[in-house]
């Protein structure tokens, strides 16, 4: 499904999301606290904002962008190639659900809209728990459905009317209805973060955004104090 929308898929994000996604990736990017010369593993890096961000906040950090599909990260290579061309970015493909990198790998781990398209979301917290060092950051930054408040019903008709109509037309591929039929299925944060809990991760903060349009949470290796 990625592949058939790769060569749309950041305009999309752009129009859909009024431009305000890249507000909410540098908030996500800001979250992992980053030093000089540390190392990042971009989980779903897609086209690579995030890791085109993570590097222009701290040039020195080493990404590794890991996607499971081959046409995002054609793109994501093109983008890397004429924006940041000496950044220290590598990309592979790969799933979250089965990390192929050693224990403690990394100092942060970030996850752009790409959780919720996780079969299995338990396994995949407990590897990004496994393969982060202790007190390394994890961010992840995925879309919600708005279940309160006044401008719910119309984040809601958003979702499910505008933004898979929005995505067809403009994507010319009717997949793009799944996004809506995701996002309604997502667990609510309150579940998110219980199943961060039970990985092994300890939850730092978990940030509303949008009026509950997205969810950033923000943890650490290690189990609840």
């Amino acid at each position: 499904m990625f592949d058939l929308i790769a060569h749309r898929y950041d305009l999309l994000n752009r129009l859909i999301s009024l431009g305000i996604d890249q507000r909410w990736r540098r908030r996500t990017v800001a979250a992992l606290e980053l030093r000089p010369d540390q190392s990042v593993l971009d989980l779903a890096t897609g086209t690579a904002d995030l890791a085109l961000q993570i590097v222009e906040r701290e040039p020195s950090t080493q990404v590794v962008g890991v996607d499971p599909s081959p046409r995002m990260l054609a793109v994501a290579a093109q983008k890397i190639h004429a924006v940041a061309p000496a950044a220290r970015i590598v990309l592979c493909t790969g799933d979250a659900q089965r990390l192929d990198f050693p224990d403690d790998s990394f100092d942060g781990i970030t996850m752009g809209f790409g959780i919720r398209n996780v079969p299995d979301k338990p396994r995949a917290l407990r590897e990004m728990a496994r393969v982060t060092r202790p007190k390394g950051r994890v961010a992840i930054l995925e879309l919600s459905q708005p279940r309160r408040g006044l401008l719910g019903p119309v984040a809601r008709f958003h979702v499910h009317t505008v933004v898979p109509w929005f995505g067809a037309v403009l994507s010319g591929a009717r997949e793009y209805r799944y996004l809506a039929r995701s996002i309604a299925a997502f667990p609510h944060p309150d579940e998110f973060r219980a199943l961060m809990t039970a990985a092994g991760l300890r939850v730092l903060r978990v940030d509303r955004l949008a009026f509950g349009a997205a969810h950033l949470y923000v943890a650490e290796p290690g189990e609840e104090a």
